[in-house]
């Protein structure tokens, strides 16, 4: 560690003399760029948000410090072991997100030469780092949401965290990582184990909640899902209203549970999104209406519309990846190919905002119910987001009313216009 830092202090003196002395000229200052080493960070800056940029794992599992926004969302069901159709008894959210302060610099801060920039959860840091804003400045917000539905009990309880952080990985207890995935808040965890293949990862999550407590592990079988034109999601009609999106559906939950001062061992089915933007949201555009469902099958159904204000769609888009008897790659849908009609709606009684809680929603999978498995699963992060918004546990239902698979629906933008960043 103390030879790390050695070599990271040698090469910062060394760039501090070049910047005092100047260049001796052009040529001088190309030999010295190219000799700098290339982070993941770096090099995912120069790509940036733009349409043919391959994602490269486990890389991209990471923080990307450079956009404006990003989450890693985790949704899914619990129950009792069955070897027959699944019976959810709970559902439950994890979700971090990372905001860009307006006028921070693009860069992550250096990494020294030779130091780990990612240490697993209980490893010690590297040392300090230097940055152009100061150690301590805070560059990115950082956010968390947690939450569980007790289908029995007819509640949901969430909880909510918030911290500032200056970007560099190594300066914590608040953090993200930029070369896998590890993001850490107020002692709530979520991160990749580094050890597994990114085909198949191993992720872990530590959530301890005033009246409620999640940990454990969702293991993955198969590659990311990427979203879009390889990872590259169009959220409405100008080509810079994207982001780098890929899931991870169908992901085995084995998570312990603490609520109402009893512990429970589950078992379910999870999905994983991971979403990183510079500009997300159409001006036109309030809010989102989403599914993410795992069939029962072993398929995976992605499904969401931008919404007006007015209620009608302003781009829609999803996807549609078969079971590990099916083809692996997934069919991507247009547009136009994405139809979401409410069909029931539910007032909350604590926000007066009204939500549909049962909709038909086609696409070229077919035409399915999304069925909410609870009316009352609001979350008010106004001290944290800023947002009031309706995320919770659902079923879908074919033609015949028949569960054929269970996951989330998501609807932002009814109590008020979201904003981004």
């Amino acid at each position: 560690m103390r030879a790390a830092r050695r070599a990271w202090l040698h090469w910062l003196a060394g760039q501090m003399a070049g910047a005092g002395a100047g260049w001796a000229g052009a040529g001088a200052g190309w030999a010295a760029a190219a000799t700098a080493p290339v982070t993941p960070a770096a090099r995912r800056r120069e790509l940036g948000i733009r349409r043919g940029r391959a994602l490269q794992f486990p890389e991209d599992h990471g923080a990307h410090v450079d956009t404006r926004t990003e989450w890693w969302y985790v949704t899914g069901w619990l129950g009792p072991e069955s070897r027959t159709a699944p019976e959810p008894t709970h559902g439950f959210q994890v979700t971090f997100f990372r905001s860009k302060v307006a006028g921070a610099p693009d860069e992550a801060l250096p990494t020294p030469p030779g130091a780990a920039s990612s240490p697993p959860p209980g490893a010690a840091d590297s040392g300090s780092r230097i940055g152009h804003f100061g150690r301590f400045e805070p560059r990115h917000l950082l956010f968390a949401h947690a939450a569980l539905t007790d289908l029995a009990g007819g509640r949901h309880v969430h909880a909510q965290r918030i911290a500032r952080w200056n970007g560099d990985p190594a300066t914590g207890p608040d953090r993200a990582f930029v070369d896998d995935a590890r993001v850490d808040l107020a002692r709530w965890q979520l991160w990749r184990e580094m050890a597994s293949p990114w085909q198949a990862s191993a992720w872990h999550t530590d959530v301890r909640a005033e009246g409620f407590a999640l940990q454990g592990t969702l293991q993955a079988s198969a590659p990311p899902l990427l979203q879009g034109d390889g990872g590259f999601s169009r959220k409405g009609p100008q080509e810079q209203q994207a982001s780098h999106y890929y899931s991870l559906p169908q992901l085995e939950a084995r998570l312990g549970l603490e609520i109402g001062g009893r512990r429970l061992a589950l078992r379910g089915r999870a999905w994983l999104d991971h979403e990183w933007s510079d500009e997300l949201m159409h001006p036109q555009a309030v809010g989102w209406d989403w599914i993410g469902i795992n069939l029962l099958d072993g398929s995976a159904l992605t499904a969401f519309r931008l919404r007006r204000a007015d209620g009608s769609s302003l781009w829609a888009g999803g996807s549609f990846r078969r079971g590990l008897a099916g083809s692996p790659t997934p069919r991507i849908f247009e547009p136009a190919e994405v139809v979401f009609e409410p069909v029931r709606r539910w007032r909350s009684a604590a926000t007066n905002t009204t939500y549909p809680t049962t909709w038909t929603v086609r696409t070229p999978a077919g035409q399915h119910t999304v069925r909410a498995l609870l009316d009352a699963q609001e979350l008010d992060s106004r001290t944290s987001t800023g947002a009031v918004y309706w995320e919770g546990l659902a079923e879908l239902l074919d033609a015949e009313g028949r569960r054929i698979g269970l996951g989330y629906l998501e609807m932002t933008g009814y109590a008020a216009p979201i904003r981004l960043g």
